[in-house]
């Protein structure tokens, strides 16, 4: 049985595992986080773009996936369309979830959280565009956050002070007053939403495209036989050491039995 391959720089595909797998519990899966690569969100676009396509490659013809899901906000706004031009399988991208945002905020002012290569990127300009372009949209990069929420997984304490400083460069803005939605523009920010909300001075409403991913991957395998108990999931990892190994448990957690180098 062919898996669905889940591909993002570090642990923060899980969110979409998860929403997927919620939908989906007997899917085969392989998640691969390019370790090596990590993090994403601080590496030069032109170092995406050529890597991604060329590790997708290994990984299609090591584990013959039927789909790829690219879990990664910065990799799919970067090398989407150059991976759907390189591999002849289906592949499900991940991008900010502004136009879900637009539709629920009641103050049309809307924060967007992500890395710093992802907020910058004119997909944003364009979702901004066409989906919210009644609303106060304001960005803010957070490279500390994605590496708060890989500690958070590690079972490492994270200060709350560091959740704070992130959502402060949003509301932190002219106009930050009136947010009253953000949008988790990077994969491992839900894995810290809690954290987030926590830290934040007012009640505010997260919002991120993972359950809207999850349809796409079963709309796309609607036609596929699951086993009634599939094998224990992979976790692939491009550098596997120490620090890597210490995120069995986790893994575990979310269905990741077996890990493996690529």
């Amino acid at each position: 049985m062919r898996p669905v391959l889940f591909f993002d720089s570090g642990i923060g595909g899980l969110s979409v595992l998860a929403a997927a797998r919620a939908l989906m519990p007997q899917m085969p899966v392989v998640y691969t986080a390019d370790s090596a690569g990590f993090p994403y969100g601080t590496r030069p676009e032109g170092e995406i773009a050529a890597r991604v396509p060329a590790l997708l490659g290994r990984l299609v013809e090591r584990y013959r996936p039927h789909l790829i899901v690219i879990a990664c906000n910065t990799a799919s706004t970067i090398a989407l369309a150059a991976v759907r031009a390189a591999l002849d399988l289906p592949i499900v991208g991940t991008v900010p979830a502004i136009k879900p945002a637009a539709l629920v905020s009641t103050t049309r002012a809307i924060g967007v959280l992500g890395t710093q290569s992802t907020v910058r990127q004119a997909y944003v300009d364009n979702l901004t565009h066409e989906f919210a372009g009644d609303c106060l949209v304001l960005r803010h990069g957070s490279a500390d956050l994605v590496a708060a929420a890989e500690e958070k997984l590690r079972g490492h304490p994270v200060a709350p002070g560091r959740y704070r400083a992130a959502l402060d460069g949003l509301l932190g803005q002219a106009g930050g007053d009136r947010i009253d939605t953000v949008v988790l523009a990077c994969t491992h920010f839900p894995l810290v939403e809690a954290e987030l909300a926590a830290a934040s001075p007012r009640t505010l409403r997260f919002v991120d495209g993972s359950a809207g991913i999850a349809r796409r991957i079963a709309h796309l395998t609607r036609d596929r036989a699951w086993p009634a108990t599939p094998a224990p999931g992979v976790a692939v990892f491009t550098r596997l050491g120490e620090a890597e190994h210490a995120l069995a448990p986790a893994l575990a957690a979310f269905g990741l039995a077996r890990i493996d180098a690529l």
